[in-house]
């Protein structure tokens, strides 16, 4: 279902995208690609990630890790990471894997509008 969202919904961002070792890939068309992760072991687990260091050095993800460097964040475990690693922030994107979808992929988009792509 994910996968048919993104291919259907954001065909005018994406080159292609596939389902390999538990996560959905999606290539964006500025070269950058989007990783989806959802947690088969750990019920709510997830991952929105954005890849665009080897293009400008960016990277955005939303998760739930736990990690205690960002406990500080009011959303904790759930954080964003806002352009590189360790510029975390809020993140109140939804807990609904369609919803959450849907709220990364129109950043996405929004983003690269505002790149001029």
């Amino acid at each position: 279902m994910l996968k048919r969202i993104i291919d259907v919904e954001y065909a005018d961002i994406l080159t292609d995208s596939i389902i390999s070792r538990g996560k959905l890939r999606a290539f964006v068309d500025d070269s950058s690609f989007i990783d989806v992760w959802f947690s088969l072991k750990i019920a709510g687990r997830f991952s929105y990630h954005w890849e665009r260091r080897h293009i400008d050095g960016s990277m955005y993800r939303h998760d739930n890790f736990p990690d205690t460097n960002w406990q500080r964040v009011s959303t904790y475990p759930k954080h964003f990471h806002n352009g590189s690693q360790d510029a975390v922030e809020e993140s109140h994107i939804d807990e609904n894997p369609v919803v959450g979808l849907r709220q990364f992929m129109e950043f996405v988009r929004s983003q690269l509008a505002k790149m001029g792509k």
